[in-house]
This record gives C-alpha cells, structure tokens and sequence, in this order.
C-alpha cells in the first residue's frame, strides 16, 4: 500500500460509514438513503483496480471491510425503539455479502480488464451488486435462516404482500431485495461516467509526466 492508494482507501471507508448511516433512514416504502450510497463502493474498487492493479483493489476492499465490521459493532450497542440499531444477522449478512461481493467484483474486472473499457466495470458490478443483494437480504431477514440468531425477530420482514405493492404476494424483505437491486443496477449502468472519465484524466496525466 502507498501513498497514491490512500484516496481510494479514504473513499471505500467513508462510502461504507455513510451507508451504514443511511441505511436506518427510509426513503419511500422499499427502500432506504443507504441503497444510494453504498454501490457507489463498487466503482471504487473498479478503479483502483483499473489504476493500480487487482492487489490494491482487494487492499481497498479489506480495510472497507473492517470498517464496516466496526460499524456494525458500534450498531449492536446502540438500542432503537425496537432494539438494536445492528441486529446480528445483519451485521453477518453485510459483512459477508459485502467481502464476497467485492471479492468477486475485483475478480472478474480482472479477468475482463483487456476487453473493450465498459465491459470490465459493468459485468464485475452487475454480478458482484447482485449477489450482495442475494446474500444480505436473505441472511439478514430471511425466515429459512432463523437459526443464524433465534433472538433476532424478522417477522415483520417475512410479511407476505405484493411484491413492490402490485406484483405476486412474496415476503417483504424479497421486495426489499428486488428494489434495492434495481438501484444497484441503475447505479452500475450512471457509474461508467466517472468511471470513465477518472480513468481518461488519469491516463493523460501520467503520459505527461
């Protein structure tokens, strides 16, 4: 790790500060500020990976991720109305969708980083976001996985209603899962810009030198 790495370091760790923030304040009925934030972690760890290489890339994705376990720690002594602010199937659930998902991201950018510019970015996010949003959703809230933590209640979360209010009648937290993954893919498709254009100026600058 240097000196240059520390921009990408500073961003991952305050993206996922933020989203754990974010993620306890609701924006509409199926989804919260969190989900705006935290994708914004994968073009991070797609342009260190780009810049720097797949070492620092995962480097990024680390300290991200024991960032986010010392939020989540932080969460689990801080009581709400309802109890904990951090329950611990979630703070399971995002610290395991998020080191898989980055993980998974960083490998596929590289095994596709030769390609035409676009493709590497975009298929690593688009499969990396979805399978975080598999992962979180269903350890965090998911009635299957109750034995994870008994003590946990998710019953609010496993409510049968129409999926995004007009859909087939699916527990809550699968219409969760599905708006927050459309975000994701949203994000990842607005996220080529600065992606590319970080890039562009990067390079010009070091052809300069």
């Amino acid at each position: 790790m240097t000196r240059a790495h520390l921009p990408g370091i500073i961003a991952m760790a305050a993206i996922v500060v933020a989203s754990n923030i974010l993620v306890q304040h609701l924006f509409g009925n199926w989804l919260t500020w969190g989900a705006f934030t935290y994708p914004l972690a994968f073009l991070v760890t797609d342009l260190m990976n780009r810049i720097y290489g797949a070492g620092p890339a995962r480097t990024v994705v680390f300290i991200g991720f024991l960032v986010g376990i010392f939020c989540s720690l932080i969460g689990t002594q801080i009581m709400g109305e309802f109890g904990p602010l951090v329950t611990f199937r979630i703070a399971i659930g995002s610290g395991l969708a998020f080191l898989t998902a980055q993980l998974l991201d960083v490998g596929i950018f590289s095994a596709l980083r030769d390609r035409v510019w676009w493709i590497a970015p975009l298929a690593s996010t688009l499969i990396g976001s979805t399978v975080d949003t598999a992962l979180f959703f269903s350890i965090a809230f998911s009635d299957t996985l109750g034995w994870i933590d008994p003590a946990t209640d998710v019953a609010w979360a496993n409510e049968v209603l129409p999926l995004l209010g007009m859909g087939p009648e699916v527990p809550l937290w699968v219409s969760l899962a599905v708006a927050d993954w459309m975000v994701k893919l949203s994000l990842a498709l607005i996220a080529l810009i600065p992606f590319r254009l970080i890039v562009q100026r990067l390079e010009r600058r070091a052809h300069m030198v």
